[in-house]
């Protein structure tokens, strides 16, 4: 599916190897610093992987090798924000390439394009993406919402009860059904993004402390909705929340 406007681009990719869409990031955020890319939206699915942000842990890797192997996942160490979660099929992935803040002055070492961070509202951006997401998930009959102190959106326990296959003592609890992770480089523009689970293999979340947050319960839509809804229609309507929040302009 390609969906493009003058302002705004969207484009699914599909299921996509990770290091190929990180790569792919890199192209795509390049083209629209220098103009000649409008504004995109990636929507994809990885396969297994285990990505670990600036403040990832190695220990909250919870899999020896051979598991990893044994259920073919890979790991990599990446340069967004947080610290490990998960991707897998199943699962919505969204990287929002966008011209956030003011660039630094050029010419600058490759160490100073990696480290600095140009003038934006980098918290807002977060908060943004987390009410896209609310959004999308209110139209397809699901309550979310956010929580102090804490990145990504979030299924209050009263809602997350009705979980079937969670643990007794984790119903009480909030349960985490979308985590954000981000970076904004010295060009001003935006990488990496959202995953929201949707239906995915759960028990993947078992090989790591998921961002870092011990006895954190998480949670996606098959979990919680009797009528899973198809991939195609939440991503349709994470469209449509996107383009509210940001306030982007279908014409």
């Amino acid at each position: 599916m390609s969906n493009t406007q003058p302002n705004f681009t969207v484009e699914d990719l599909g299921l996509i190897e990770y290091e190929t869409a990180w790569k792919l990031q890199d192209e795509y955020a390049a083209e629209v610093a220098s103009g000649s890319r409008p504004p995109t939206l990636l929507l994809l699915e990885h396969p297994h992987v285990y990505t670990f942000g600036r403040r990832g842990q190695a220990g909250n890797l919870l899999w020896g090798e051979e598991q990893l192997k044994q259920k073919g996942i890979s790991v990599h160490w990446v340069d967004r924000g947080g610290d490990v979660t998960y991707h897998g099929p199943g699962q919505l992935v969204g990287y929002p390439l966008l011209p956030l803040g003011v660039p630094h002055p050029q010419p600058l070492s490759q160490g100073e394009r990696d480290g600095r961070i140009p003038d934006a509202d980098y918290v807002g951006y977060v908060r943004k993406l987390e009410k896209t997401l609310i959004t999308a998930l209110a139209r397809l009959g699901l309550a979310a919402g956010q929580r102090s102190g804490k990145t990504g959106v979030w299924i209050q326990a009263d809602v997350y009860s009705r979980c079937p296959r969670c643990k007794p003592e984790d119903r009480e609890k909030p349960a985490k059904i979308a985590a954000i992770g981000v970076k904004v480089d010295a060009r001003g523009v935006s990488r990496h993004g959202f995953a929201l689970n949707v239906n995915p293999e759960m028990d993947y979340w078992d090989g790591i402390i998921a961002c870092g947050l011990q006895d954190e319960p998480v949670v996606s839509l098959a979990d919680l909705l009797s009528l899973v809804p198809a991939m195609e229609r939440v991503k349709l309507e994470v469209i449509e929340a996107f383009r509210e929040v940001f306030e982007i302009s279908k014409s």
